[in-house]
Parts: structure tokens; sequence; C-alpha cells
């Protein structure tokens, strides 16, 4: 069965690295679908009665909308941004993913850092299960936290906007009134909100495999070592 032996270790360390690599990647590519939910201009996509403005595009920090202005007897369509400040009437819910999508969006990357120190160690063979396991236990509370604030956010913010009454409105200034409000149009955030969460549990699956392998690793490391000691003695 020694034959074996050297076949059996390398197909281990074959799947420690799909593992350690599709953790990474499923990480990076979440924390870079946050970034764009966080800077997203589609959380809401308001349709309204009115000459002046028919669409407003309204974000986490800013409303767009374009606006026809005539300049030299030529009529120009120009996008106007709006920033959402202390003047607008902001509902709790968006309130809310305001700080859950920031929160989520700064402590991701740490898990990428985490992930890629993890990977380095790895790369020069340094024997330190554990401080990989300590990398990667941080890793997944962070994933789960991110996940649990990116979903509440584009959920309650989705439900409110279709199913139920907002109190989210325009400043005084605005060009349109939310009693000019025909229709709300389903945009990409959700979608989003939804992929980048399962981004991060994928991450969160693959790091807890990775964990589970430098524990049985750490182990063998220790049986090994007792052995040896046996041995001198």
């Amino acid at each position: 069965m020694d034959h074996f032996t050297p076949n059996t270790k390398r197909c281990v360390g074959v799947k420690e690295w799909i593992f350690r690599l599709s953790g990474f990647l499923c990480s990076l590519l979440s924390s870079a679908f946050g970034i764009i939910l966080a800077g997203s201009r589609y959380w809401r996509l308001w349709e309204f009665d009115s000459d002046v403005v028919q669409l407003v595009y309204i974000g986490l920090w800013e409303a767009y909308y374009h606006q026809e202005l005539q300049i030299s007897g030529s009529v120009i369509r120009i996008l106007v941004h709006s920033p959402v400040n202390s003047s607008w009437i902001i509902s709790p819910e968006f309130r809310c993913a305001q700080k859950l999508i920031l929160l989520a969006m700064f402590i991701k990357p740490v898990v990428v850092i985490f992930s890629s120190a993890t990977i380095r160690v790895s790369i020069i063979k340094a024997s330190v299960p554990e401080i990989q396991i300590v990398c990667y236990k941080c890793s997944v509370l962070i994933l789960l936290l991110s996940s649990l604030c990116t979903v509440l956010s584009v959920t309650w913010n989705h439900v409110v906007d279709f199913y139920g009454e907002t109190t989210f409105d325009f400043p005084p200034n605005f060009p349109v009134r939310k009693e000019d409000l025909i229709k709300k149009h389903h945009t990409h955030v959700f979608p989003i909100g939804v992929m980048t969460t399962t981004l991060s549990l994928l991450a969160m699956i693959m790091f807890l495999f990775e964990i589970k392998s430098l524990k049985i690793q750490s182990n063998l490391n220790a049986q090994s070592a007792s052995k040896q000691v046996d041995q001198m003695a």
C-alpha cells in the first residue's frame, strides 16, 4: 500500500489548492460585486407622469434624472444628479441599506487579505496550519456578517419599494413630486445582491473545507513529531 501514498498525498494537495483558490476567487468576486452594488444608481427606478422628468434613478448616495434644456434653439438632454442628503425624507429601509452596504463593502477586503496571506504561506511551504486556520475562521465570520448585511439591505429595499409603503420622498426643490409617480421598475440591484451573497456563501464553504483539511494536517504533523520524539528516546 506504500506505493499509493505519493499519489494520495498529491490528490489531497490538489484538492486543498482547489478549495484555497476557489475560496479566494469567490471572496474577491463578492467584494467586487459589493462595490458595484454600493455605487449603483438603480436601487430604485421610478417613472413619473411629468413633462419635465420621466424617470428618476435613485442610488444610495445620489439620484439621477435626464432633463431637456434649450440652448441656442437646440434641445439638449443632460443627466442631472442630486445628492441624497438631509434635505430628503430618507425612509428607514433606505437608511439601513446605506449603513449595511457600507459595512459589508469595508470589511470584505479583510477576507481577501487573509486568504491571500494563507495562499502565500502555502506557496512558501511554511508549516503553520494553526495561523492559517485562524485566518480562515476570521474570513468565514466576516463573510457571514457581510452576507447578512447585503441580503437584508437589498431584500428590505425591494420588498418595501414594490409591496409596501415607503416614506422615502424628494426635497422641496426637486423637479417632480412623489404624487406624480405612476410606475416602479425592477432593476438589477436585487439580483446582484443575491449573487454577492451567494459568492460569499460559496467562499465560506471553501474556507470551511480548507479548515477541516488543515486540522487533519495539523494532527498528522503532531503525530509525526510525537513518533520522532519516541524514536529519539
